[in-house]
């Protein structure tokens, strides 16, 4: 499948036919020309997609601000390189929002992959399973990326009791000690599965247990019937990825509003 084709089946599957995001009351609907999922908190809430132009943007703009902050709610607006109006960027922050760092969408069709990447010796993959190890990748997150993650705990476990059938969570183990942890949110009904959170503690980077990651993870969603991953890639991920088979497509933004 060539790049085009993937972004168009990515917008369609992931974007305009979203699905809601997590368990819980999560919900997503279409507002005029624009996607959205809401939630309560800590659900997330956002845009996914939208078909604007010129004319209509900035009226979409306020609405979707109307939407979130009448209910107390932070949201993002998830952008892309190929959204349209070309200055969408700019109208949002104009709007109030605040743009995060930008990341690289890449897509990459499982047998396609370089997947023979094992742990390094001494370090063993256990699949979360329970509150201790929710906490456990919980604890990663925040040592590898330096911020909270008492959310991602909660998330977790919530999804834990929805069933198996969302999300599988890894830990590296050395010994005793989680050294690196990453999520696999399978997609029902598509064939997307997303990569999230591939955090590994300072100590122990550079030594494969990201690829190795990517590579569990990929073979878990193949054998749940799921054979395109999507990344929103970091500079430092990206390249890893790239030797891996992943494609770059575009670039994503979240921009964020606070009421």
């Amino acid at each position: 499948m060539d790049h085009a084709a993937l972004l168009a089946l990515f917008d369609r599957d992931l974007r305009e036919g979203a699905r809601p995001d997590g368990p819980g009351d999560a919900r997503v609907e279409r507002a005029g020309a624009v996607v959205r999922q809401t939630a309560c908190a800590p659900g997330w809430n956002g845009v996914l997609w939208s078909a604007l132009d010129e004319d209509t943007a900035d009226a979409a703009i306020a609405e979707q601000v109307g939407h979130y902050t009448a209910r107390g709610l932070e949201f993002e607006w998830k952008l892309y390189g190929h959204d349209r109006p070309a200055d969408l960027g700019r109208r949002l922050r104009a709007a109030g929002f605040t743009p995060e760092p930008p990341e690289t969408l890449m897509l990459g069709e499982v047998s396609r992959l370089a997947l023979d990447a094992e742990p390094p010796r001494g370090v063993r993959f256990v699949t979360v399973t329970d509150a201790h190890g929710a906490g456990l990748v919980a604890d990663v997150h925040e040592k590898a990326f330096g911020a909270d993650s008492s959310w991602l705990r909660r998330e977790l476990l919530a999804r834990l009791a929805a069933g198996p059938d969302g999300a599988v969570a890894v830990v590296a183990m050395a010994g005793d000690e989680p050294v690196s942890a990453a999520r696999l949110e399978l997609v029902p009904g598509t064939r997307f599965a997303g990569l999230w959170g591939g955090g590994t503690v300072a100590e122990w980077r550079g030594r494969g247990i990201y690829r190795a990651l990517v590579a569990h993870r990929a073979h878990a969603a193949a054998a749940r019937g799921h054979d395109i991953l999507r990344v929103d890639a970091s500079g430092r991920s990206r390249p890893v990825l790239e030797r891996m088979g992943f494609s770059p497509l575009t670039s994503t933004t979240p921009y964020v509003y606070t009421p």
